[in-house]
């Protein structure tokens, strides 16, 4: 009985499955990789939403003719329910500028009586506000444009501007 302990102790992994388990782990290796990859790709799509992505347009993209309707198609902005938003505007500044409204000492009421707090910004940002005109199913929407600069008031958190609450001229 004790020999053949010791006999299936000795025959552990032999030379000829060694190859096959260097196999298995360079496959688990890559199928790991995929996964990763694929999960950056899930939260890329999930961050699509920032307020950078939704209102910044710095520098300004050069697009002579439906500015709004080709902003907000490339952008995918739309409500939960894939109507189309009423209004939605774009600024055109530097996202640091932006961050700075954070840091301005007005402050203002929140819509909706939020309970954080709103600021102000100290100075005015040339914005593209588009209107809707047309249209009520995403992507089906026309836009009219209006060139503007007015204040923006965010709310902030702390990593910076948050939401951009509205904006006013």
């Amino acid at each position: 009985m004790l020999s053949m302990r010791v006999t299936a102790k000795r025959k552990g992994i032999r030379p000829k499955h060694v190859k096959d388990l260097i196999t298995l782990m360079i496959l688990m290796v890559i199928i790991f990789l995929v996964l990763l990859f694929w999960e950056n790709e899930l939260d890329e799509e999930a961050m699509a939403a920032t307020l950078e992505q939704l209102h910044v347009d710095y520098p300004q993209s050069d697009i002579p003719i439906r500015y709004c309707n080709h902003m907000i198609i490339q952008r995918v902005i739309k409500e939960p329910n894939n109507t189309c938003k009423k209004e939605h505007f774009f600024i055109h500044e530097r996202p640091r500028n932006i961050n700075s409204v954070c840091s301005s000492p007005r402050r203002v009421t929140c819509q909706n009586h939020a309970p954080s707090l709103c600021f102000l910004s100290e100075i005015k940002f040339k914005s593209t506000v588009c209107k809707l005109i047309e249209g009520t199913r995403y992507p089906a929407c026309n836009y009219h444009v209006f060139a503007t600069e007015g204040f923006i008031v965010v709310t902030c958190d702390d990593m910076g501007p948050a939401k951009i609450q509205r904006y006013t001229e």
